[in-house]
């Protein structure tokens, strides 16, 4: 994962005056308990999940700017394509840690909403400039270049598999996508697997300085480009490491600031679908992730699911940046409490169009 370097509990100082520029709130207002009516909602899947999981690690770590990146990264755009979705690719060059620099691929992959209105046509190159007749779906889909929290020192210059660090999240949008070509939603969808965002310095660097800014570069890339397109979105949701064992996603800092009224909805939605377990009504830390740069840059309301372990080595668990990170580490009963508590969100949204 990215930054996972954790601002656990307080975000560096450059952050907290950028939220504060941003209208970020000191006093987070009460989550409802109201009760919501439940639209009617196709079936998420968590076996075809898996199954993106497994096809995506088949290429090996997918580093970002490496041959097995090429080959997931022309595997992402088919599986979206084949299921419907009009894609876009863009490409950049971003700056790392060391100073180097790599070709950067953000997958853009979007559903038109079911009964388009003339003011919700796209831009030249794809992205709606008008009005916000859609929701935002993003995850990573690169590995991390260094297994540099492996409890053995030996793995940490090791590339990591990352079927929970990036390819959880891709996952669940694929199958979501799916569901969406079976069904269409009222609302436009837009799904965007951002690259380079765990190219962060390694923990083993000795000048770590300045080291948060490294992190998140292809959603960077993203917001930049989506900010002076006029990009909007009604709200945008983050989806990070959602299929480890034991994972609990408790309500992430930055999403309680920026984006309160959307973590209300997730986590109310989630504890009626019987995914209190999963979802429980606990606060967690500020974490350096893409969800900034969508919300500071592209100003679209942006929340992180992301996991919280109150125990281990790790608060991203136990797999977190090692190698470890493997399939045989993913639970599809974690993948069935996001896809289907965000595929809910999607249907609810349509209905409220109607």
């Amino acid at each position: 994962m990215n930054q996972k370097l954790l601002s656990l509990s307080v975000l560096p100082a450059i952050v907290i005056l950028l939220l504060a520029s941003c209208g970020g709130q000191s006093k987070k207002k009460p989550v409802t308990a109201d009760t919501i009516a439940l639209a009617p909602c196709p079936r998420f899947q968590a076996d075809s999940a898996m199954l993106y999981i497994h096809e995506q690690c088949s290429f090996g770590p997918r580093v970002t700017g490496s041959d097995a990146a090429q080959r997931c990264g022309d595997y992402i755009a088919e599986r979206f394509k084949a299921f419907g979705a009009e894609v876009e690719e863009q490409t950049g060059d971003v700056t790392v840690w060391d100073g180097s620099k790599l070709p950067a691929r953000n997958i853009i992959a979007r559903i038109p909403p079911r009964s388009a209105t003339d003011g919700d046509s796209a831009s030249a190159d794809g992205q709606t400039a008008s009005a916000p007749n859609r929701i935002l779906l993003c995850a990573h889909w690169d590995s991390r270049p260094w297994a540099d929290n492996d409890p053995d020192e030996a793995n940490h210059h090791s590339p990591i598999l990352a079927a929970n660090d990036g390819a959880s999240g891709v996952a669940v949008l694929l199958e979501i996508c799916r569901l969406l070509q079976q069904q269409p939603p009222s609302v436009g969808i837009d799904m965007v697997c951002f690259d380079a965002e765990d190219m962060g310095t390694p923990e083993w660097a000795e000048d770590r300085i300045g080291s948060s800014d490294t992190w998140c570069l292809g959603s960077r890339l993203w917001a930049e480009r989506a900010k002076a397109e006029g990009y909007k979105a009604r709200y945008g949701i983050l989806l990070d490491m959602v299929g480890g064992r034991g994972a609990t996603f408790a309500r992430e800092g930055i999403s309680q600031e920026l984006a309160q009224h959307v973590v209300g909805r997730v986590w109310q939605l989630a504890g009626q679908l019987g995914y209190r377990q999963f979802f429980p009504l606990t606060d967690g830390g500020h974490i350096t992730d893409d969800h900034i740069n969508v919300n500071l840059i592209a100003h679209v309301p942006c929340i992180d699911i992301i996991p919280y372990y109150r125990e281990g080595p790790s608060s991203f668990g136990p797999t977190w940046h090692t190698i470890d990170d493997t399939p045989d580490n993913i639970d599809p009963n974690v993948l069935d409490a996001v896809g289907q508590t965000i595929t809910q969100l999607i249907y609810n949204e349509s209905t409220q169009d109607q």
